[in-house]
């Protein structure tokens, strides 16, 4: 029987180091958490915009020392120190160009000599850069070549775009002009990812928000965490600044897309993981800072472990060959390390300053009854207790019939024609270019020989089928000399990296000549078989990474391979799905060599991060419950925050799908299908399905393999 509460007696006050001041003193550490992240937002909201300052994205920059192209790069530059870009203007009329075509065309080029522009007067204006008008053998195109100055570096797509403007200014009727080249690719590219700051951001943004409403029907729990996001994008955008602006790494165009959405896609993660624990402990307790202090100790096992297992597993690009690969690593790991840090620092203070108000207008209330019991997760684990052989059976038949279609993956790589989504302006002047001249015009191949068997180089070259012409540089520096071949085919083609193999070859084979092969073709090819090379290195490093985290983390050896092998299996399936859809929806011509170890990587990574989520809940609940109902218990309650998880990240992802690049759109679609299908598929069915089959032994050689089943 209770003891009687005396309310006439007045309450003493609290004494010094009581649970009352105790309490009063617990809001500050959050609060100054708070105000120290606002101070960090402040500071570093600048730097998202200012990465693309700091953007380079020429091959020859992306390949390693020692490819052959970079070789030629080097020793060209002792000829001549110019790092012109050339600007290709084609003037085309179907029928023939007339009189006036020709005096139009010989006054534009007039007119471009005297273009005038603040960044092209810097750097000594066009008057010498420009070439006379070449007429094509068919009399239907005639050339100019405008070499713009390599200081101009990233304006060079600036003025492109106003001498496109000048080129086209009172144009004939019936005759085309298009600004194509090295400048005009460089502008299409630089338009192209223009969008990433702006259009990309918000379209992310404005996903992640609708998600996170659907998922908490609160609407201040999804600014709490876009501001974890935002806070984690700005401390990722000025440490990858900082690194970049002191060439530690590169920052290309792509990296930039893939860490914005990488970061607040991560970031809506692990508040998700955090935010469900929070709600689920509040249920338990009335205190809001206990409800806390639980969820946080509970999730900061999980939450370190997935985040090291994709920094790691993103750190394995630093073995790559490739700078563009290699760079993209540390890149996306600083991302991930900034969402962890915001999530483990700032959620938790947000959420504890606003406690059960955080959710309203659904507040969790003790006594309240949680996901395990009822939901649709409840009943999923119901159905893979009932029948595990046969939904394990079922999702690994489903799963090896995609694998099926891998072969039918092509990563070839894109010629530059069909890099973009839809044609460009430097895109449809090539092909307007090739019908008129050979195709490998103003692009050539650069060999650079020994002077005294020149001779002997040229003669071999012109015999290389795919050559068009061979011509020789009248200048000799130290007993080198350069010739310039120009190929048949478009330079990025498939067909003129044949050409290309070929010629080194030939050239390779001329006693004492010393001849390297260089040049944008030579750059595409030497991309390839860097892209290939680090395919067979780096996936085997990323199996060993993710196995040793997990075999830490479980205490087990035979989760880890388990896992593991899921994921990959998951990671082939999308790549045969993938297969599917490129070749028969979208049409698409290729793919980047490098797209299928970039997948695997990402995927890999993030696909272990809802097997880590769920295992992880599965063990907490196994050491209390048993195996069987600790997995069924774990898949009930993960369930819901796990596939809200996989859902915010495959739109984040998707987002990429709106720049009009090829690769990003099957980057995109990648990413995005793989994640759903882990999350959907291989964590919610295959996974329990497979640990209820194989019971404790899966906790092997861990005490708890021992225990109750």
């Amino acid at each position: 029987m209770a003891t009687p509460v005396d309310t006439a007696r007045p309450i003493p006050p609290p004494a010094p180091g009581s649970p009352v001041k105790t309490r009063r003193l617990r809001w500050l550490l959050p609060a100054l958490l708070v105000i120290g992240w606002l101070v960090i937002g402040a500071i570093g909201s600048g730097y998202q915009g200012k990465l693309s300052d700091v953007v380079e994205d020429s091959n020859a920059a992306f390949l390693p020392k020692s490819a052959e192209a970079t070789k030629v790069d080097e020793l060209v530059a002792r000829f001549d120190d110019s790092t012109d870009v050339p600007a290709l203007i084609i003037f085309a009329r179907p029928d023939g160009l007339t009189g006036a075509d020709k005096d139009f065309i010989t006054t534009r080029a007039a007119e471009l000599g005297q273009f005038r522009n603040a960044d092209l007067d810097k750097a000594g204006g066009v008057a010498s850069r420009i070439s006379p008008v070449i007429p094509s053998q068919d009399g239907k195109a005639a050339q100019v070549v405008v070499a713009l100055p390599g200081d101009l570096q990233d304006k060079i797509g600036d003025v492109t775009k106003e001498i496109r403007a000048a080129v086209a200014a009172s144009l004939p009727s019936g005759l085309s002009a298009h600004v194509t080249g090295p400048a005009g690719i460089s502008a299409d590219f630089s338009e192209a990812f223009g969008d990433i700051d702006g259009l990309l951001l918000w379209v992310t943004i404005a996903v992640v928000v609708v998600i996170l409403i659907l998922i908490y029907r609160s609407p201040l729990l999804p600014i709490i965490v876009l501001l974890s996001g935002g806070f984690a994008l700005t401390t990722a955008s000025m440490a990858v600044y900082f690194l970049t602006d002191a060439d530690v790494i590169t920052l290309n165009g792509q990296s930039q897309g893939i860490l914005m959405v990488l970061v607040l896609g991560a970031a809506t993660d692990y508040a998700l993981l955090l935010v469900a624990r929070y709600r689920e402990e509040l249920r338990k307790r009335e205190n809001k800072y206990d409800a806390m202090r639980v969820s946080w100790r509970a999730c900061l096992e999980p939450l370190l472990a997935s985040a090291v297992t994709v920094i790691l597993g993103l750190l394995c690009l630093l073995l790559s060959d490739l700078n563009s690969n290699k760079s993209l690593g540390p890149v996306a790991a600083i991302g991930i390390a900034a969402a962890l840090i915001t999530a483990l620092t700032f959620l938790p203070a947000m959420l504890v300053l606003f406690g059960r108000g955080a959710f309203w207008p659904f507040r969790p209330m003790p006594g309240t009854e949680g996901t395990e019991s009822k939901g649709l997760w409840a009943r999923v684990a119901n159905v893979v207790g009932k029948r595990p052989r046969l939904v394990g059976g079922a999702t690994a038949v489903l799963l090896l019939g995609a694998v099926a279609f891998v072969p039918q993956f092509k990563a070839d790589g894109l010629q530059l024609s069909d890099s973009f989504v839809t044609k460009t302006e430097s895109i449809k002047g090539m092909e307007v270019f090739a019908q008129h001249f050979p195709a490998g015009t103003g692009m050539p191949a650069t060999i650079v020989t020994r002077a005294d068997r020149a001779g002997e180089v040229a003669d071999v070259t012109r015999g290389v089928e795919g050559v068009a012409a061979v011509e020789q540089r009248p200048k000799v520096v130290d007993g080198m000399v350069v010739l310039e071949a120009t190929l048949h085919d478009d330079p990025s083609s498939n067909t003129a990296q044949q050409a290309i193999e070929r010629l080194r070859t030939a050239v390779h084979a001329v006693p004492g000549a010393q001849a390297l092969v260089g040049g944008m073709t030579a750059e595409f090819l030497d991309i390839h078989d860097t892209s290939v090379r680090d395919l067979q290195v780096i996936i085997p490093v990323v199996l060993v990474v993710i196995l040793f985290v997990l075999a830490l983390l479980l205490r087990s050896l035979v989760a880890p391979v388990l896992l593991t092998l899921t994921v990959a299996v998951s990671y082939a399936a999308t790549i045969g799905v993938g297969a599917l859809v490129f070749n028969n929806v979208f049409d698409f011509a290729n793919s980047d060599p490098s797209l299928p170890m970039l997948a695997f990587v990402f995927l890999v990574a993030l696909g272990i991060d809802y097997n880590i989520f769920l295992m992880t809940r599965v063990r907490e609940e196994a050491l209390r419950i048993g195996t069987r109902r600790g997995t069924l218990k774990g898949l009930a309650v993960t369930g819901g925050v796990i596939t809200s998880a996989g859902v915010v990240l495959a739109a984040t992802f998707g987002a990429l799908a709106l720049l009009p690049m090829v690769t990003l759109v099957q980057m995109a679609f990648l990413v995005a299908f793989g994640v759903l299908l882990d999350t959907l598929i291989v964590r919610s069915l295959l996974v329990p399905a497979m640990t209820l089959q194989i019971g404790r032994k899966i906790w092997w050689p861990s005490a708890l393999s021992r225990g109750t089943p």
